[in-house]
């Protein structure tokens, strides 16, 4: 597995007030990827600020149901980026199977104005759709079995783990969808208090990285007691065995 990347959101009272400056102490802590929010909004700076601080972004999030799809993924092709992941529907359109299934459905319309400009779909979990139950399985297992194949999955194994699920055991049961993971770690919290670095927390980390060996490792802090690049360096450091 190559370098993680690191989700944008991380630092984005820095990014607002210095984006280019914040790609470049990205940069220097050794990333070579980012995962940038706000895509159309922030084509711009983006457009010259990565390449000027030697990175890409393979990913990126972007809200995609009811909104102009093909900014996006215009915006996203002009920047590299090669999927374009939806980061939340909210909370109360995960506890009945007609709304999951509309959410399917709206995600899986998505994908041929994603192909007409040659990217993909994903989409990113919080807590509530694991925490969700339709019968015997997670609103989130009963809506990715519900996507088109060419919509993969970004699973933030901090939020389903707090959303009382086995992460490794989700991690293994969704297989080749899995395309990245957000590394976070901490106490669980579902207000995001007590966020640390990767390997300092309650997350299972070396077995949710054993059970998807492939994806890419995405970075991410939603808030952080502290200097959030250091934060950020320190959960570099943990997964590429910097310093070991």
């Amino acid at each position: 597995m190559g370098k993680p990347s690191v989700q944008l959101y991380s630092v984005r009272d820095a990014f607002a007030a210095d984006p280019v400056g914040t790609l470049g102490r990205l940069a220097e802590i050794g990333f070579t990827e980012v995962e940038p929010y706000g895509v159309v909004g922030n084509v711009e700076v983006l457009r010259t600020g990565l390449p000027s601080n030697g990175l890409t972004a393979p990913t990126a999030h972007a809200k995609l149901i009811g909104e102009d799809q093909d900014a996006v993924f215009a915006a996203a092709r002009e920047l590299g980026i090669g999927v374009v992941i939806d980061p939340l529907v909210k909370p109360e359109l995960w506890q009945d199977e007609r709304d999951i299934s509309a959410t399917a459905a709206a995600l899986n319309a998505a994908v041929g104005a994603a192909a007409g400009h040659g990217v993909r779909v994903g989409y990113h979990n919080h807590w509530w759709e694991l925490e969700n139950r339709i019968g015997d399985r997670s609103a989130f297992e009963v809506f990715a079995e519900q996507l088109d194949p060419e919509i993969v999955l970004e699973v933030d194994t901090y939020w389903a783990t707090a959303g009382g699920e086995d992460a490794p055991a989700l991690l293994r049961r969704l297989g080749g969808r899995v395309h990245a993971i957000h590394v976070k770690d901490g106490s669980l919290a579902t207000d995001a208090t007590g966020q640390v670095p990767a390997g300092q927390g309650r997350i299972p980390l070396a077995e949710v990285l054993a059970a998807a060996p492939d994806a890419l490792r995405v970075v991410e802090f939603d808030q952080y007691d502290g200097d959030v690049f250091e934060g950020i360096a320190a959960s570099f450091a943990h997964l590429t065995g910097a310093g070991r």
